[in-house]
């Protein structure tokens, strides 16, 4: 058997132990190499955190800065609120190495026909080159969101007898309720205190002591000439006449074009615009004073044939005035009207006054529809009217009435006059949104006490009687006065003649759909029974879609939120990319 011989294997041995180190050493490095890249991952993802962090608490600084001090927003382009400024944590100590840029301005539709509509650009550095980009957009709240808003409270008026406000109500003074009680749906603020909270039920509660929200000015009205211009509707009138009375009325006058029964479609709203210099009592239908109406030119009845003559025109088909004004048949009508026209239709020259001419086109289906008045509607749709801006500007007092197709804020330098029903062609109630009216008045919103909104009495010896088609009025928009809105003579007249719904009234119901603004709260009705008893609602398209250059509260809401792509971002260009080109007719 052969021997075996044992050989030396220290040097085996040695390898080996090399080879172990050396692994263990590749591992351990690799494990450091993992922990000091988790340690970067992490410290990365806290330094782009704080970046989001300090970018987006940028934007909300800048909204907050921006509802301090109007001052702050430009008219146009965009402003550095914060330039390369150092930032601070929430203790106020400044975080090492990061700057901020803010950057604010208009963007979006720019004309404010649309609402007011603005960004904030909000831009961080690092000290070793990480950037990040943010976008806010806000939006001026308008004062059309308000179901009601007074900037005064009077001592002797509060809310009560079962008054119910279904929308948004602020006063910048004390809001008084009275024990008969009341009750507010929506969200409720005041500048001051509730004195009689316990007689209100509030379905959102309400905040005492925030800031005062400035009325409107009137150099906010006077800018809404040049949009009004544009489009051929701004016109001149005077300051004649009573409180509710005028001498120019426009008509809100849709046409049914298409001829499917209804109004509407895009291309059918129109205005007519009427004027009598000499007699604004005849334009609103005012009562020709005296102890009877024996005088008027608006009122009367439809002798045979269903020709209408006013009561100064008697005797007439065999009875006098007095028979005409007391018959079941016996109306009265708004100066202008085509029921007063020797024709019984539409005429030029009607009565004291005439309609005036549309300077612009007349398009040949509304003359196809109307014949030679076509010449006499000024269109309000752009479909018609490609330069129209959703404008109507008054210089002076205005009355008004009629059915409204279109998006229309009417501003006048003076009392706006309600002079009969003024109603959406689509009902509100529907929720569409397609009609909406705004009245802003550097005076007064008066709804007339004239023949048509308040019943009469034929002579002195008779009881009072209604001359319009309804014992009620109704009124749809939302109406700001830099005054008051009140009914005229709301403490005179009848007391029991017209009921509003189950409740026996002096002159029925005001069922007012939209919101009012107004500086000093006034009087629409006495508990006695005089004026009108409200009936208020509240027009939620008028918080999602104001009428056109409504007026806002200078307070701007937060909007959608946008990530920015750093990479080579310049602020001058990113801005133009805000900033479209107005839609085309």
């Amino acid at each position: 058997m052969p021997a075996f011989r044992l050989r030396n294997e220290k040097g085996v041995a040695l390898v080996i132990v090399l080879f172990v180190a050396l692994v263990v050493g590749s591992i351990s490095a690799g494990a450091a190499l993992m922990s000091s890249s988790a340690t970067l991952v992490h410290k990365y993802s806290e330094r782009q955190s704080s970046l989001v962090a300090v970018a987006d608490a940028g934007i909300e600084e800048a909204r907050s800065y921006l509802n301090g001090n109007s001052a702050l927003y430009p008219a146009d382009g965009f402003s550095a609120l914060e330039y390369a400024a150092a930032v601070s944590d929430a203790d106020g100590v400044v975080i090492p190495g990061l700057q901020r840029w803010l950057y604010v301005g208009p963007t979006g539709v720019t004309t404010g026909q649309y609402g007011v509509f603005g960004s904030v650009v909000s831009v961080v550095t690092d000290a070793v080159g990480n950037s990040i980009v943010r976008r806010g957009e806000m939006a001026q709240e308008s004062f059309a969101k308000y179901a009601y808003f007074t900037d005064i409270e009077p001592s002797n008026i509060s809310f009560g007898g079962g008054d119910q406000i279904q929308g948004p109500v602020h006063t910048n003074d004390e809001l008084k309720i009275y024990a008969s009680g009341a009750s507010f749906l929506s969200e409720v603020t005041t500048s001051k205190d509730v004195q009689g909270a316990q007689y209100g039920t509030f379905g959102q509660g309400y905040l005492e002591y925030v800031p005062e929200i400035p009325m409107p000015q009137t150099a906010d009205l006077v800018k809404l000439q040049v949009q009004a211009a544009a489009g051929g509707t701004s016109f001149i009138s005077s300051s004649a006449g009573d409180a509710g009375e005028a001498s120019m009325r426009i008509e809100f006058r849709p046409v049914d074009l298409n001829n499917d029964g209804q109004f509407n479609g895009v291309n059918e709203g129109f205005i007519r615009v009427y004027v009598a210099p000499a007699d604004p009592d005849y334009v609103t239908a005012s009562h020709p004073g005296g102890n009877s109406l024996q005088q008027s030119l608006n009122c009367g009845d439809f002798e045979g044939g269903g020709v209408f003559k006013a009561a100064v025109d008697h005797p007439f088909g065999g009875h006098d005035w007095y028979a005409s004004v007391t018959d079941a048949d016996a109306q009265c009508f708004l100066g202008g009207s085509d029921v007063l026209t020797a024709s019984g239709g539409f005429e030029a020259n009607a009565g004291p006054g005439s309609w005036l001419p549309w300077p612009g086109a007349v398009d040949a289906a509304v003359t196809a529809r109307v014949g030679t008045e076509a010449a006499y509607l000024f269109p309000i749709t752009r479909a018609l009217n490609p330069s129209f801006k959703g404008v109507i500007y008054v210089d002076g007092k205005v009355a008004i009435s009629g059915i409204l197709r279109g998006r229309v804020t009417l501003a006048a330098t003076d009392k706006i006059i309600i002079a009969d029903d003024v109603i959406y062609a689509t009902n509100p109630g529907a929720g569409t949104c397609a009609d909406i009216l705004g009245l802003f008045s550097d005076d007064d919103i008066v709804i007339s006490n004239n023949t048509i909104n308040a019943p009469q009495r034929p002579s002195a010896a008779d009881d009072y009687r209604t001359y319009d088609d309804t014992k009620d009025e109704f009124v749809h928009g939302v109406l700001l006065a830099l005054d008051i809105f009140t009914v005229e003579n709301y403490n005179q007249g009848s007391k029991n003649d017209e009921n509003c719904e189950a409740v026996v009234w002096g002159r029925g119901c005001l069922y007012l759909t939209g919101g009012i603004i107004q500086k000093t709260r006034g009087a629409v009705g006495q508990g006695n029974g005089r004026g009108n008893l409200k009936r208020y609602s509240y027009d939620q398209c008028a918080y999602s879609s104001p009428p056109p250059y409504f007026p806002t509260t200078g307070h701007f809401n937060r909007g959608m939120y946008y990530e920015v792509n750093p990479s080579g971002f310049d602020i001058n260009n990113y801005w133009q990319l805000l900033i479209p080109v107005p839609p085309t007719p």
